[in-house]
This record gives C-alpha cells, sequence and structure tokens, in this order.
C-alpha cells in the first residue's frame, strides 16, 4: 500500500492540527491569545434592505480576482432557484429569500473574521490575519489539509479539485486593492450603495445611525460585530437573520473559535518527535475521516461549537486541564490504540 506525499501531508497536519500549536513570530496574534482586533482596520456593510440582487458584486469579484464569467449572466434570476454557497470560481454569491412576500438579497463570502478559526488550524501560515483586517492566503505555502474549510462556520471556504496545483479559494476583501488605497471591487461595483467600506468604528457608526433614523425598519442588531469575536463583513437587515439563512448562528458565541480549542492545541508539542510507528495511527486516523465526507465534517463542527454553552466550555478547560498533567502517557494510549485498530484492518483484509 502505498501513500502519496499530499496524503501523507494530510495525515499529518490532521494529527498534528488537533495536537500541535506552532511558535509564533514575533508579534504575531496565535490561537493562544486573545486577540481585540488591529486598531483601524477596515470593514465591509452590507445592508439587505438596499440590496436588488442585481449581482454586480459577483462580476466584480470575479473581475478583480481573475476569475471566468459567471456562467449564469448578471440579470439572470434563475440563479435565485436554489440557495449557493461561495465556489472556486465564484468567491461570493448573492442569494434570494422570500420573507412577508417580499424578496430580501443576501451577499455571502468570507467574513475575514477577527480571529478566524482557518488561520488557528493552518499548521504552515498558508493563512494568516492582516492588519488592514483582510485574512491573506499563501498558495504556495499550504498544503492541501483543507482543515481550514471544515474549520469555518460560514461555509466560505473552496478547493480547486480539479486543477493540477489546486488552492483554497475565498473572498480575498481585494487586500490588494486596499493595499493601494481602493475599495474593494464589490463596493465599488454596487449600484444602490447596499455595500459600504470603511473603518470599523465609522461602519458600526453608520449601522447605528440608520437604525435610529428609520425606527421599525431594521432589526437593531449588527451581524458581525460580535459573532464568534467579529467579523470584517457587517449585515444590517429589516427582518430576522434567520430569514436569510442565518439561522444557526442566532445565539452564535461572542468568544472566538480558535479561543474554545486553545487548551487543546496546546496540549502535546513533543508528538513530531514520537516513534515512527505514530506514522501509522496518522494513516489510520485519516482513513477514517476520508469516509466523511467534508461537509458532514464540517457540519459536526459547527454544529458541536455553536451548541457549546458555558458549563461545556468549563468541562473542555477541565478536560484540558487534565490531560494536560499527563501529556506522554495520553499520546501512548491513543497511538496504541490506533495501532491496534489499524493492526486489524489489515489482518482483517484479503
Amino acid at each position: 500500500m502505498t501513500i502519496s506525499r499530499r496524503g501523507f501531508l494530510g495525515g499529518m497536519a490532521g494529527a498534528a492540527a488537533a495536537l500541535v500549536t506552532r511558535p509564533a513570530s514575533a508579534g504575531e496574534h496565535t490561537e493562544a491569545s486573545t486577540f481585540a482586533g488591529y486598531p483601524g482596520r477596515f470593514w465591509l456593510l452590507h445592508d439587505t434592505t438596499l440590496c436588488v440582487g442585481c449581482r454586480s458584486c459577483e462580476a466584480a469579484c470575479n473581475v478583480v480576482n481573475e476569475l471566468p464569467k459567471a456562467t449564469a449572466p448578471i440579470g439572470d434570476q434563475a440563479v435565485f432557484a436554489k440557495e449557493r454557497r461561495p465556489t472556486a470560481t465564484a468567491l461570493t454569491v448573492v442569494n434570494r429569500y422570500a420573507v412577508d412576500g417580499k424578496l430580501v438579497y443576501r451577499k455571502q463570502q468570507c467574513m475575514h473574521c477577527n480571529e478566524p478559526s482557518c488561520v488557528s488550524v493552518c499548521l504552515v501560515s498558508a493563512l494568516t490575519k492582516s492588519p488592514e483586517g483582510p485574512v491573506v492566503y499563501d498558495p504556495q505555502a499550504c498544503m492541501g489539509c483543507r482543515y481550514c474549510m471544515t474549520a469555518c462556520p460560514y461555509y466560505a471556504l473552496a478547493y480547486e479539485y480539479g486543477s493540477n496545483n489546486p488552492r483554497v479559494m475565498r473572498c480575498t476583501m481585494c487586500y490588494s486593492r486596499i493595499k493601494d488605497g481602493k475599495n474593494p471591487g464589490c463596493a465599488d461595483a454596487c449600484p444602490t450603495g447596499a455595500i459600504q467600506f470603511g473603518k470599523r468604528s465609522d461602519l458600526l457608526r453608520v449601522a447605528r445611525d440608520r437604525f435610529q433614523k428609520h425606527p421599525g425598519k431594521y432589526v437593531e442588531h449588527i451581524f458581525g460585530e460580535h459573532e464568534f469575536g467579529g467579523t470584517s463583513w457587517m449585515l444590517v437587515a429589516g427582518t430576522s437573520f434567520g430569514n436569510l439563512g442565518l439561522g444557526s448562528f442566532a445565539n452564535a458565541s461572542h468568544t472566538p473559535l480558535p479561543e474554545l480549542t486553545k487548551s487543546f492545541l496546546s496540549l502535546v508539542p513533543l508528538v513530531l518527535t514520537l516513534w515512527p510507528g505514530l506514522l501509522v495511527g496518522f494513516y489510520a486516523f485519516t482513513q477514517r475521516k476520508e469516509k466523511l465526507s467534508e461537509e458532514e465534517a464540517r457540519a459536526r463542527v459547527v454544529e458541536a461549537l455553536l451548541k457549546a454553552d458555558d458549563e461545556t466550555k468549563q468541562k473542555l478547560a477541565a478536560a484540558a486541564t487534565k490531560a494536560g498533567k499527563d501529556k506522554e502517557k495520553e499520546i501512548a494510549q491513543a497511538v496504541k490504540k490506533a495501532l491496534a485498530e489499524a493492526e486489524k484492518k489489515k489482518e482483517a483484509s484479503p
């Protein structure tokens, strides 16, 4: 039985992602620290009461990121027949929802979280949080494990499965344009002003001013201000966010996702120096994980995190503390079990 280079690296990532915390360079934020956000960072505000579903933002996104034109031309209403998610060739999508006899549109893309779970699980720093706000991706560093896709609660990342040199694809928040002092392409292309770009403090003020000036028009909640520690995309609406496909986030924790798991990520840094037999355990674990589709795995992660209440978090913290008292013993037991299962599988195979 042979293992490809990418398969081997994927197995290493799977085991190490749960057991290892990479060292941080000077000034770098890691999953083991609390991050209030870079001062002066940029945000985008999407006002769904102003969005008409023209999909100009989709077209602009494809131009900026040098992607193929959308298969459904701008203005084609057929795309709204079913809810869409971002893909490798459509980094942002607009969906339509029927609410109380009216049509409401919502733009979906990478949320560029203040403390991104995708960044915290990346072992090779292919994903990093920039001071300007966007989460930046380095395809040359990426090892293709795709754990960032599983960690994202917003289903915003896609993968170039058909490419010979695949990348993880997601909204870039037009980072190169921001660095040049320009607006993101979607913000410039929006004909109704439904998408606005600016400093976080300014956009929060804009959103709250709209609540005051138009009482009853909006649900007085800024989605993205606090959800999972906050995001660089904010959303305001005139209806419940549950009516816009965001019902699962109704009681989302204000605690960043990396904060919920940081205790476990620092438990066993010695895993990379363990005996070679550990690799067999990695492979057996990877084989079991591959039986689940990425959608199922991601859904289970998101569901577990969304349901985590204070009591659950306390239990997780207590378990992490207990495990940390005897790291080598915990690893040895896990490896022994994995090796035994791998051996049974080998014996059972013809």
